[in-house]
């Protein structure tokens, strides 16, 4: 009919809460670190609509992540979260780390050096997340303190895993 007055609606829009990871390439001796990990993780599945989980492959840290990621969405449920495999440029194991994360994105564009890389993938996470949490040594330098420092003076709420288990 000509005169019927159609009505389209807008969805809704999913309000997205964006939790990066980031540490130095090597951790020793901290047992409870993926249970502190997976207690912040259940807390926001539950507490937010969605979540999505920015997770680098780095080093021994970035697995625990993962771990405990995976624990808690099955603890919680995974209706609304997505773990994302953040990588600074493509690897040759790629294939298998679509099997096991959600997703495997590449935030950069163009080419860049592998050591400048995860540098401006980790400012990339800081940019896009409300929430860093990190496990930075007191006193140690590097790339994760830098961003870890990067992300305070941003303003983004970071937790630092390594003071709270030394």
């Amino acid at each position: 009919h000509r005169d019927a007055l159609f009505y389209w609606e807008e969805p809704e829009r999913v309000e997205i809460y964006r939790i990066a990871f980031i540490e130095h390439s090597e951790i020793h001796g901290h047992g409870d670190l993926e249970t502190a990990i997976e207690q912040i993780v259940r807390g926001k599945l539950c507490e937010k609509e969605y979540v999505e989980l920015y997770v680098g492959r780095n080093g021994d840290f970035d697995i625990a992540v993962a771990s405990a990621i995976k624990r808690a969405q099955r603890a919680v449920g995974h209706h609304n979260s997505t773990l994302i495999l953040l990588q600074p440029y493509p690897m040759k194991d790629d294939i298998y780390y679509k099997r096991f994360y959600d997703e495997v994105q590449y935030p950069l564009e163009g080419n860049t050096y592998p050591k400048a890389a995860i540098t401006k993938r980790n400012r990339w996470m800081v940019e896009h997340a409300e929430l860093l949490v990190a496990f930075v040594e007191a006193g140690r330098k590097g790339g994760a303190m830098a961003t870890l420092n990067y992300a305070k003076s941003k303003g983004l709420q970071t937790i630092n895993l390594a003071l709270q288990t030394e």
